[in-house]
């Protein structure tokens, strides 16, 4: 028993040569949403850095990082060969590849040039930042289940779908999986979070684990890509990717609790 995969046109809206697909309509939807969020939670800290209008002068910059550090972290960490022979293709964004992880990191590189350029304490912009990546997750996620990409394991469970690039045999939805997980539940555990008044960097050090631990799990039933299959063991590149996630949000956290110890 099976769910067969929803006739969904990975197409958006096509009129003449303009073609809008739900997956570009995930990120807009993922920055507009988390923009108007991310100044909501200004609100919840008046009188302190970062303002509201740091928060509009921030969003090109964090747009800027994860389209950037997505396209270079799926070039390095997933196609490193074949960008190797054709670099050229890097440059390829509209065809499709990349990489949460590298979308990250590029976003760490925009928060510390833009909190040291504006003078703005670091990890209270990051924790307001951290606290609004899920809803563009959520949303990405679902794109991907839209588009039949980046499904999951073979399986006899009742919800398995049927890929239309997947074979003949049902497969988790693992896209759905981590809608949930990474996007609608992490949201809700960080906007618990970020209405309290907490040391800085909790919230963000609670992003990085919680995001950590949901990947490592959801690769258990996720299908590692064909090009790569797994690293180390059992162990799938997402997972490899995340251990050091967990790592750098531990570390956030204790520096966040310790700070007050060092007043």
């Amino acid at each position: 028993m099976s769910l067969p995969f929803p006739d969904i046109d990975p197409i958006a809206l096509e009129i003449g040569p303009l073609v809008v697909r739900w997956y570009s309509l995930a990120y807009l939807a993922g920055f507009l949403l988390g923009w108007r969020y991310a100044l909501y939670l200004c609100g919840f800290h008046e009188g302190k850095r970062p303002h509201k209008t740091d928060i509009d002068d921030f969003l090109p910059w964090a747009i800027l990082g994860v389209i950037l550090g997505g396209r270079i972290g799926y070039v390095l960490f997933y196609q490193p060969a074949l960008y190797a022979d054709n670099p050229l293709d890097a440059l390829k964004v509209w065809e499709g590849g990349m990489a949460f992880h590298g979308g990250a990191m590029g976003v760490i590189v925009a928060l510390l040039a833009y909190a040291w350029k504006r003078k703005i304490p670091l990890l209270r912009l990051s924790d307001i930042v951290c606290a609004v990546v899920p809803i563009g997750l959520f949303f990405g996620r679902i794109a991907n289940f839209i588009n039949g990409e980046l499904f999951g394991r073979t399986t006899e469970q009742p919800w398995g779908v049927v890929f239309p690039q997947g074979g003949l045999l049902p497969r988790h939805p693992s896209q759905i999986y981590e809608a949930i997980l990474e996007g609608a539940i992490l949201f809700f555990i960080l906007n618990v979070l970020a209405r309290k008044k907490l040391e800085p960097g909790i919230v963000t050090g609670a992003f990085l684990v919680g995001y950590a631990m949901f990947r490592l799990f959801v690769e258990q039933f996720r299908q590692p890509d064909a090009h790569l299959g797994f690293i180390i063991g059992q162990a799938s590149m997402g997972q490899l990717l995340s251990i050091p996630m967990f790592a750098l949000g531990v570390g956030v956290i204790g520096y966040a609790l310790m700070k007050p110890l060092q007043k």
